[in-house]
């Protein structure tokens, strides 16, 4: 009797990826209730114990080996289960969860620094009356303090992509957008324009803070080394297309070099010459 591999294989198939499936059940089974445990538990805002505490019964994260991709998938689906419900200490602890099981995703990592500085605040106002019953002063300190936890987890991302200038982008806004602090933002701003895949709009950001903060021959000058660098036409064969043209923005940045030299009173010798 002669078997036929061809129909066979698709219940080969079949049973490995439940195997695999069932393996991944055992590996993250452990890991599920002790963090749900954890979660329960309702430890205050703000004073998150250390992860190996979150995961209980003595397991390191080496021990997941590959597993650690899909254990994080795994546990950043909880992280917007309870994100939804608005529940922040269990949003909070999630959110360390997934980036200490694999810090390599970019992703995590931002979008849960902005969870904590962005979303909390707003839960943490609400659930204190609402805007228009919660001080001013108070609605800033909650802001300052979110700010702050965002911040320090952003600083620890930058130990696993110490260059990644989207990372210093996701730091300026907070300090922009959440602390109004111009001066931090820029630097930040700066930081992230240095780098090989720094955004362009970042130098552009960093340009214009300056200028708000008084400082506008630094700004002035940034601009013009700026522009010197900057694609101003298609070049294929270099990997210049049609969009990176677009995103340089060379004619507003030129744009913006002509009204500073108007608000410098620069005399026209002594003016940029492209």
């Amino acid at each position: 009797m002669k078997f036929n591999l061809a129909r066979l294989r698709p219940l080969l198939t079949g049973s490995v990826v439940v195997t695999i499936l069932a393996v991944t059940g055992l590996v993250v089974r452990p890991l599920e209730a002790p963090a749900w445990d954890w979660v329960r538990a309702r430890q205050p805002a703000l004073k998150l114990d250390s992860i190996q505490g979150a995961l209980g019964q003595g397991l390191t994260v080496g021990l997941l080996g590959g597993f650690r991709a899909i254990v994080a998938d795994f546990f950043w689906i909880q992280t917007h289960s309870v994100w939804e419900d608005r529940d922040l200490p269990a949003t909070q602890t999630f959110i360390k969860l997934v980036t200490a099981i694999d810090p390599r995703p970019l992703f995590f990592w931002i979008n849960g620094s902005r969870m904590i500085a962005y979303d909390m605040p707003n839960w943490r106002i609400v659930d204190s009356g609402g805007y228009n019953a919660v001080p001013q002063a108070k609605q800033r300190l909650i802001d300052e303090e979110q700010a702050t936890i965002a911040l320090n987890y952003l600083k620890e991302a930058f130990n696993y992509h110490p260059d990644s200038a989207l990372l210093h982008v996701e730091v300026a806004n907070i300090y922009l957008n959440r602390l109004k602090d111009k001066t931090n933002a820029a630097e930040a701003y700066r930081r992230a324009a240095l780098l090989p895949n720094g955004p362009f709009y970042a130098g552009r950001i960093y340009a214009e803070l300056l200028r708000k903060l008084g400082r506008k021959q630094e700004a002035y000058d940034w601009l013009k080394q700026t522009y010197t660098k900057l694609p101003k036409s298609v070049n294929r064969s270099l990997g210049i297309s049609e969009f990176t043209v677009d995103s340089a923005m060379a004619p507003v940045v030129l744009e913006r070099i002509r009204e500073l030299e108007e608000e410098l009173n620069l005399a026209e010798e002594k003016r940029f010459v492209p």
